[in-house]
């Protein structure tokens, strides 16, 4: 078997959280979604079944949390701590995906959603 591409994902965590740009954001909260797909070679975790040999759906939303309960103005800035982290701390990540909504935003329009994604490739 050759496996050539592999992912492990988070889909859809849902968290209220202090991001914007107004007071009343920053102050209230928000509801948002968070996606997060991170590339690594699961070859070894296909072989042996054993946590140590992967990377821990607990640890990914460990992190994503954690960056997301530090407030901050702009979603893009939330979005770049939390890929700085997930690539710091693996160092088999060969690159990420992540998406962070903010669910119902203040715009004065009826949407399901604003934010950002990103791309990652790791320079390893």
């Amino acid at each position: 078997m050759t496996l050539t591409s592999s992912t492990i994902f988070i889909d859809s965590l849902r968290l209220h959280a202090f991001h914007g740009v107004m007071e009343q954001e920053r102050l209230v909260g928000a509801d948002f979604s968070v996606s997060l797909r991170v590339h690594y070679n699961i070859y070894k975790a296909m072989q042996t079944d054993r946590l140590t040999d992967t990377l821990s759906y607990a640890d990914l939303c460990r992190i994503v949390t954690e960056q997301m309960s530090i407030p901050s103005a702009l979603l893009e800035h939330v979005a770049g701590r939390i890929a700085n982290e997930v690539m710091d701390s693996y160092g088999q990540v060969t690159g990420l995906w992540l998406r962070i909504v903010k669910l119902n935003p203040p715009m004065g329009v009826d949407c399901d959603g604003a934010g950002v994604e990103l791309e990652v490739i790791s320079e390893k």
